[in-house]
C-alpha cells in the first residue's frame, strides 16, 4: 500500500499530539456539592432560610415539608430518608423509642453556652411557671442508661432552637376584642356563639391540649394532670367532644399552616388552634387576627433539631454547620419577625432593629411599622405584640405539647372523633 508524504505527516502529527495530550491531560477531581436532607414542617422549613443557609455555607438543603402527623410517622418508620428532623419537643419520645434519632454532641455546638434555661431548667424565669406535660428539659438529656432526662451531660436529644407558646387566633372583625390573661379563654373554643366556625389543629400531642383546655375552662370537665390524662379521663373528654363534632360545631381541622390561614382568611372560620406565622399572615392581608393571651395560659412548645440514626461521616459534618448556623444570629432574627424566639436571643439582637427587639422580644409598642419576613408591614407603629414580652408569655404556660403514656390510646380516639 502506498502512503503519500502528507498522509504520513498528518498520521505523525496527529499521533504526537495524541500522546502529548494523554500525558499533558491534568487529573481534575470535581468536588461533589453536599447534600443535607432536610425533613419537617412549614413553620421552620422556609424558602428564605433555605437559600440564605445554602449562600452561607456553601451546601445544598434539601427541604421536605409536611403535615406534623405525616413527617413524624416518616422519621419514625425511616430514619434512612432524612438527614436532619425540624419539629416539636412532642416528637422526641416517639422518634427516641424507635432508635429514628442519635444524640447530638454538645461539644461541636459552637454557641450551646449561650442556650437559655428555658430549654435546660425549663423556666424562662426562676418564678415562671413550668407548665404540665413535658417541659424540654424533661427530654432533653441523653442519660448514662441511654434514657432521657433533665441531669444535665454532654449529649442531647435535639438541638434546642425555635419556640413559642401557641393558642387560638380569632378574627376581631367577628368576635370582640378580649383583655389579654383576663377575660380571652380556651373557653372561647367550645362557645355556643362560634358554633360551625370553630377549626382545629389536626394533631392528638396539639389540638388534643387546645380541646383539653377549652372542655376544663368551660366547666365540663376537670382533669387531675392534664399534661398526664388517663384512659378515663380521655373518655370523658372525647365523649363531650363528639357530641360537639356531631353537632356541627366544628368548622374542621388544619394541617399545615397555609390551610389554617385560608380557613380564616375564606370566612370559614373565625376562631381556631394557631401558630404564630398564620397571624401575621393573616394581618398582612388586611384581616385583624387576635392571637389570644388565655387567662388558663398558653399551650407551649419547644423546636426540636434532630439527627437521624443514619446520618454519619461527611453528611454528620454537614448537619452539625447547619445546626450551628442556626445559633449564629441572623436565622434567629428572621424567625423573631414572624413571632418566634430563638434558643440564643442575645446573639440574634444585632440582627434586629431597636424598634424590632423592643416589640418582639419586650412587649414594647412598635415605635415604627414593621415588616415580617414576607417583607409586608405586619405590625403597625403603637401597636403591642399580643401577650406582651418573652418573659411575661413564657411565664404564663399552662402545658406543653407532649406525647403522654396513653398515646396510642389519645391517638385512636382522636382519629374517631376526625371521623365522628
Amino acid at each position: 500500500m502506498k502512503v503519500s508524504r502528507r498522509q504520513l505527516l498528518a498520521a505523525s502529527v496527529g499521533s504526537v499530539l495524541s500522546a502529548g495530550s494523554l500525558r499533558a491531560a491534568p487529573t481534575i477531581h470535581v468536588k461533589k456539592r453536599r447534600v443535607l436532607r432536610v425533613l419537617g414542617t412549614h413553620v421552620t422549613l422556609q424558602e428564605t432560610l433555605r437559600k440564605q443557609a445554602e449562600a452561607d455555607l456553601g451546601i445544598e438543603l434539601q427541604f421536605q415539608p409536611g403535615g406534623s402527623g405525616a413527617v413524624l410517622y416518616q422519621a419514625s418508620t425511616r430514619p434512612e430518608s432524612f438527614d436532619l428532623y425540624e419539629q416539636w419537643s412532642n416528637s422526641i419520645r416517639v422518634l427516641w423509642r424507635s432508635n429514628a434519632i442519635q444524640a447530638i454532641d454538645t461539644q461541636r455546638i459552637r454557641h450551646w453556652d449561650e442556650i437559655n434555661g428555658l430549654t435546660k431548667e425549663g423556666r424562662v424565669t426562676p418564678a415562671a411557671k413550668l407548665g404540665a406535660g413535658d417541659s424540654p428539659e424533661k427530654l432533653l438529656f441523653v442519660q448514662p442508661d441511654e434514657s432521657l432526662g433533665s441531669n444535665a451531660t454532654n449529649r442531647v436529644s435535639f438541638l434546642p432552637y425555635v419556640h413559642n407558646v401557641d393558642s387560638f387566633g380569632y378574627d376581631s372583625a367577628a368576635i370582640p376584642r378580649g383583655k389579654p390573661y383576663e377575660t380571652e379563654s380556651w373557653s372561647w373554643l367550645l362557645d355556643d356563639a362560634h358554633a360551625g366556625k370553630v377549626a382545629i389543629v389536626n394533631e392528638p400531642t396539639i389540638g388534643l391540649f387546645d380541646l383539653a383546655l377549652a372542655a376544663q375552662s368551660k366547666g365540663l370537665i376537670q382533669f387531675d394532670d392534664i399534661g398526664n390524662l388517663s384512659r378515663k379521663e380521655l373518655d370523658g373528654l372525647f365523649s363531650i367532644l363528639l357530641k360537639f363534632r356531631q353537632a356541627g360545631h366544628f368548622r374542621g381541622v388544619w394541617n399545615s399552616v397555609p390551610q389554617s390561614v385560608k380557613l380564616m382568611s375564606s370566612g370559614e372560620s373565625t376562631i381556631q388552634s394557631m401558630f404564630s406565622p398564620a397571624v401575621f399572615d393573616l394581618r398582612s392581608r388586611g384581616i385583624d387576627c387576635v392571637y389570644a393571651s388565655p387567662k388558663e395560659g398558653y399551650r407551649a412548645w419547644h423546636g426540636v433539631m434532630c439527627m437521624s440514626s443514619k446520618t454519619q461521616g461527611d453528611t454528620q459534618d454537614t448537619a452539625y454547620e447547619y445546626m450551628n448556623w442556626w445559633l449564629s444570629g441572623w436565622p434567629g432574627a428572621f424567625i423573631a419577625k414572624q413571632g418566634y424566639y430563638i434558643s440564643n436571643p442575645q446573639r440574634s439582637r444585632p440582627h434586629l432593629t431597636q424598634a424590632e427587639w423592643d416589640y418582639w422580644y419586650l412587649g414594647k409598642p412598635a415605635s415604627e411599622d414593621l415588616k415580617g419576613t414576607g417583607g409586608t408591614t405586619v405590625v403597625r407603629q403603637g401597636q403591642v405584640r399580643d401577650g406582651g414580652s418573652y418573659e411575661r408569655r413564657f411565664s404564663n404556660i399552662a402545658v406543653w405539647n407532649t406525647v403522654m403514656p396513653t398515646y396510642e390510646y389519645s391517638l385512636q380516639r382522636w382519629n374517631e372523633f376526625l371521623s365522628g
